[in-house]
Order: structure tokens, then C-alpha cells, then sequence
């Protein structure tokens, strides 16, 4: 009885506030925010090699990095930078008191099964089969590490199917948005990577009930299964995933917008600014810097410097192609430099030449 008139309760509160909620929707998308699922002594999934805090996070800073070098205007928010414990609840409440316009959870999925592998994104509502109740339970399993769940989270029981029956009354005014920005994810995630398609689902998921704009729960695959885990250990597939969620975010923007501003969806498509990759011949380290006219300078051309790990690197060349940057590097073994090799910059950041590959073959494909 107690549950019935909570749940009638909540039909009316939801009924009194529809019209406002429609009536707050911004014209703009300004602000993101970038939730790294898990950290610190919550570990998350655990595959064979891997945890699912330690690939979340790098996954969500990759994002949140794309996100605020493309896309002038936008202010990425981040509920965790590093390997940290943040609580359910606080991860809403950063969200809610940022103002923020997006709300973007970024987690690995798990499976008693070695078999089940592939990517799908959650929204707030109404769990439609024992599978995904089941990734709602253990996402919400995370308050456990909190000393005081229980008061904190109004006596909610991840276990309880009743309690998730209650919360999942929730689907608020933000589901549409919500389901439209998944939509995007998982169109990136098959059309752009490559993974398996899981889809676009819903659960009940305690962050995304508390959180007052669209919000979505994006599960990158299965740790489980010993070549997804694979995968998103890599740089190469972290880079591929994050830069699938910054593009289906940038779509899902521009949409938007054009819809909220009665403006007819442009096509094509605005290309992004392209941040070139360039790649260079690293010939010396050390401990103290040099001016760059040092003698073991002297005849080379275009002479840079760059600090990293403590040491002051030097380098020649500066070039679009990693096959041009070859050819320079030939050349200096030539001139007697021996331990010469080539390094690879963007924003005048090193960045690993992976990375740097893949970079540049997304750039090649029209946004």
C-alpha cells in the first residue's frame, strides 16, 4: 500500500511539473558533462587484464579533450580527473548545481558468459528484459562503497526489483533528448569502429534518476570477453571509442540546435576544425635546456624544443606524413646522429604515434 501511494504520488508531482520542464529547454548546448564511471576503491568490472575504472577514465578524459578542441564554446565538466572514489549522488549534484546541458556516463560491461560482447547506451526508464535490470543492478552496486547508502539514497536497494519498479517512474521530459543523443553513440560506435551494435536501452540507473537534463549511460563492451577487453586496453581503441562519443555528441549538438532555434538541419554537415597531427625527428635529450644555436645544432634546420619526462628533447622537421618524417630521419643518420626516431604532436602536445595514425585517418573521412 506505502508503495502505491508513492507511486501516485509521483504520477502527480510528474503531471505538475511537465509543462515547466518544456518550457526550460535551452536553445543551446553549452556546457557537457563527462562521468567516468567507478574509481579509487571501486573498481567497476574486472576483466582477465584490466579494470573497468582504469578504461572509463582515459576514455572520458579522451572525450572530454576532442570535445574542448573542436568545439569552441563548449565547457567540458568532469566528475573525475583521476583514480578516485566520487559517489553516486555526487556525481548528480556536480552535474545538476554546473548547470550543465548533457550529462554523458561512461562505464564497461561485464558477463558471467565469455560470449556477449558488442556496445549499447542506457537512458532513464522502464528496464524491458532481466538483462538490462541486470546492468542497472550492478552500476547501482557502486553505492554499496559508501558508508551511509543507506540513508543516503532513501533506503533504494539495488537488489530489489520492487524498489527499481518506483524509480523507473522517473522517465522524465528529457527521455527523447536522451534516446536521440544514444541514438548518435551507437551509430558512431558501429558505422565509425566497428563494434557490434547492441542498441539503445533503458534501466533504472540511480545517476541518471538524479540528474536534472538529458542523460545517458554509455557501456564501451564487455571485459569479459577476452578480445573486446583487448581492444579497449589499447590506445587505438580508446581513441577510436572516445572519438566516436565526441562526433555522435557534435551531431547530436547540431541538431539539436537547429531544431530549437527553427532552423532546417544543414547538410551537409559543418566540417569540424581540423587540428593537424605533425610529425617530427627527435636526435637529442637532456638534462638542461640548450640554446638553439648549440653546436651540435649548427646546420640543422627548423630546430624545436620540447619538454618531457624531465628532460629537455630536441627535433628537426616538422611534417605532415609520417613517410616525410622517414625520410627525414634517413637523412640524419646520414649526417651521424644514431639515435634519431620520430615523434608525433598535436596542439604542440606529444602524442604517441598510434594515436597520432589514427588521428589522421579520421580526419581524412568527411565529418
Amino acid at each position: 500500500m506505502k508503495r502505491l501511494v508513492l507511486i501516485f504520488g509521483i504520477l502527480m508531482l510528474l503531471l505538475g511539473l511537465l509543462n515547466e520542464t518544456y518550457a526550460q529547454v535551452p536553445n543551446h548546448i553549452n556546457k557537457v558533462i563527462i562521468d567516468a564511471g567507478h574509481g579509487g576503491k571501486d573498481p567497476g568490472a574486472l576483466g582477465r587484464y584490466s579494470k573497468e575504472k582504469d578504461i572509463v577514465l582515459a576514455v572520458a578524459l579522451k572525450t572530454g579533450k576532442y570535445i574542448e578542441e573542436n568545439m569552441k564554446g563548449v565547457e567540458v565538466v568532469y566528475t573525475r580527473k583521476t583514480d578516485v572514489f566520487v559517489e553516486l549522488h555526487k556525481r548528480a549534484k556536480i552535474a545538476n548545481e554546473s548547470g550543465a546541458d548533457v550529462f554523458i556516463s561512461i562505464h564497461c560491461n561485464s558477463n558471467k558468459s565469455s560470449r556477449p560482447y558488442g556496445a549499447e547506451t542506457y537512458v532513464m526508464g522502464l528496464h524491458k528484459s532481466i538483462e538490462n535490470l541486470e546492468v542497472a543492478k550492478t552500476e547501482n552496486a557502486a553505492i554499496y562503497f559508501e558508508e551511509d547508502y543507506k540513508t543516503q539514497y532513501e533506503g533504494f536497494n539495488p537488489e530489489s526489483d520492487e524498489d527499481y519498479i518506483v524509480l523507473n517512474m522517473f522517465q522524465n521530459a528529457n527521455i527523447d533528448q536522451s534516446i536521440e543523443l544514444s541514438s548518435h553513440i551507437q551509430d558512431q560506435f558501429r558505422e565509425r569502429v566497428g563494434r557490434k551494435d547492441r542498441g539503445v536501452k533503458q534501466a533504472g540507473f540511480w545517476v541518471l534518476y538524479k540528474t536534472t537534463m538529458p542523460g545517458i549511460l554509455i557501456e564501451l563492451g564487455f571485459l569479459s570477453h577476452p578480445e573486446e577487453e583487448k581492444f579497449l586496453m589499447t590506445e587505438e581503441g580508446q581513441v577510436y571509442m572516445a572519438s566516436a562519443i565526441y562526433r555522435a555528441f557534435r551531431d547530436y549538438k547540431n541538431d539539436y540546435e537547429a531544431r530549437a532555434n527553427e532552423l532546417k538541419p544543414i547538410v551537409p554537415k559543418p566540417v569540424e576544425e581540423v587540428v593537424p597531427v605533425y610529425y617530427r625527428v627527435q636526435f637529442a635529450s637532456y638534462n638542461r635546456e640548450k640554446e638553439l644555436d648549440f653546436r651540435k645544432f649548427r646546420g640543422l634546420k627548423n630546430v624545436k624544443m620540447y619538454e618531457h619526462d624531465g628532460q629537455y628533447k630536441y627535433t628537426v622537421g616538422n611534417e605532415l606524413t609520417f613517410e616525410g618524417a622517414k625520410k627525414i630521419k634517413q637523412e640524419m643518420i646520414e649526417m651521424g646522429f644514431k639515435d634519431v626516431f620520430v615523434v608525433a604532436f598535436m596542439n604542440e602536445n606529444r602524442i604517441s604515434i598510434d594515436e597520432a595514425r589514427v588521428i589522421a585517418d579520421q580526419q581524412k573521412i568527411t565529418p
